[in-house]
């Protein structure tokens, strides 16, 4: 190559360069060493999450022979998920995040110990396993109330939306490998094998936590019990743009969520490998809308961009229910994804740079009983109406309506109106003003 022929510094890039930069995934967040750390951990461990999540429900049933066994282990789970969700939040506000990152995090490990434990001695005990997932249940709604309260004080506020997509980017992808991962190894090795496996993952977010500042509360939250959840609640309740954020993501996966209608599906599209791809599409929608999600962090009337995402995952969910060929399904439902990834975002980042620093546990408690609590509810809602109207019209139908009743959030001048320049300010002081024990939000 002639060396006069090479672009010279500061040349202007090429309209196709400035557009792929401007679209790819913003990488900005991981020029922060704590934020770096915590986002290696959880794109590490969600895969291994995922292999006991298909695991634990597998060899229950192994055991059992009974889908209502596996039933009972989701509800069994959803309990302690609501319960330790809002009382986690609670103290994630009181608290050192840190140490209560640390805490949380650990009892999952231990969980997931357990689990090995009792697959390497053979044992087939339903209780066991039921006890070890509840409390698993439970240290997983403090661990994430807290990590999502950690990362408005780790990273730059504005930085935020992009740190989120990178949360919510490796937790899709874990969604489409784990599950299949999980499924060749339960098959050609054990269910100890791959509680094994999850254990060793674990402990990258074991090491994060550990490597955290210490986070102590900004503002006094008084004391984590009853009183301060109710507070956390009432203060939701009094502020429009938070209630209809959570109120719009209800309203989304209660309606619209198809998942309890795949099995159905995959036997009208002859079975087999169908399946697979109906239960992976989301995610990998969601996987490719955040790779190309550069823009995403430059949007700032984000309450009307979370309304028109919302209102595309219902029109891309019901058009998925009208179509009869499984390619047409799986490509609709990955539009379904990314629009979804999209609102996800959106939801996360205006929770956390709205609420004040002293809420943001009790928040990010909530926000994980809405989006663990919600699907739950969809299988119900999703499984009742096709048993009564159709598989189809049950399927299109939720997504229809979903994306009808979400438009109504827009007669809300809070969420239309709602800027995120506006909410940086008042979310937490500068970095020059930072009181004691506050994190920089822009390390060395």
């Amino acid at each position: 190559m002639d060396p006069g022929s090479a672009p010279t510094p500061g040349a202007p890039l090429s309209p196709l360069i400035r557009l792929f930069r401007r679209a790819a995934i913003d990488l900005e967040p991981l020029q922060h060493s704590t934020f770096r750390r915590i986002w290696t951990g959880q794109a590490v461990s969600v895969i291994g999450v995922q292999l006991t999540a298909v695991a634990v429900p597998v060899q229950v049933y192994a055991i059992t022979r009974s889908s209502f066994w596996v039933g009972v282990l989701g509800a069994v789970g959803l309990v302690p998920i609501v319960v330790f969700g809002l009382w986690g939040g609670a103290i994630a506000d009181a608290v050192d995040r840190r140490r209560l990152a640390i805490i949380a995090s650990t009892l999952e490990w231990f969980c997931t110990l357990g689990l090995l434990v009792h697959a390497l001695l053979g044992w087939e005990s339903l209780p066991v396993l039921l006890s070890l997932v509840a409390v698993q249940a439970g240290a997983f709604a403090v661990a994430s109330s807290t990590w999502g309260a950690v990362i408005p004080r780790i990273v730059p506020l504005e930085s935020v939306p992009s740190a989120n997509t990178l949360n919510f980017t490796t937790s899709t992808t874990g969604a489409v490998i784990g599950p299949l991962l999980a499924a060749s190894i339960v098959s050609t090795w054990s269910f100890a094998a791959a509680y094994a496996l999850d254990a060793v993952l674990f402990t990258v977010t074991l090491y994060a936590a550990l490597r955290l500042p210490p986070l102590p509360p900004m503002e006094r939250a008084g004391t984590p019990g009853l009183r301060s959840v109710l507070a956390g609640l009432a203060f939701i309740a009094t502020r429009p743009v938070l209630l209809l954020s959570f109120a719009v993501d209800i309203v989304a996966m209660v309606l619209a969520m198809p998942k309890a209608l795949f099995p159905e599906a995959a036997a009208r599209f002859g079975g087999g490998a169908a399946v697979g791809w109906l239960y992976s599409s989301i995610a990998i929608g969601s996987v490719v809308a955040g790779l190309t999600s550069g823009w995403i962090g430059r949007v700032r009337r984000q309450g009307v961009a979370l309304v028109i995402a919302v209102v595309g995952w219902g029109l891309a969910v019901a058009a998925s229910g009208a179509t009869h060929q499984l390619w047409a399904t799986v490509a609709l439902l990955g539009v379904a994804g990314a629009a979804d990834l999209v609102s996800a975002v959106y939801r996360q980042t205006i929770l956390q740079t709205y609420a004040p620093d002293e809420m943001r546990g009790r928040m990010q408690g909530v926000f994980i009983v809405v989006v663990t609590g919600g699907p739950r509810l969809a299988d119900l809602r999703a499984g009742a109406t096709a048993s009564v109207v159709g598989l189809q019209t049950a399927w299109v139908g939720g997504g229809l309506a979903c994306a009808a009743l979400v438009v109504f959030a827009l007669l809300s001048p809070s969420l239309r109106r709602y800027d995120s320049r506006a909410a940086l300010p008042a979310s937490v002081p500068a970095a020059s003003s930072e009181p004691s024990g506050a994190v920089p939000a822009v390390e060395p």
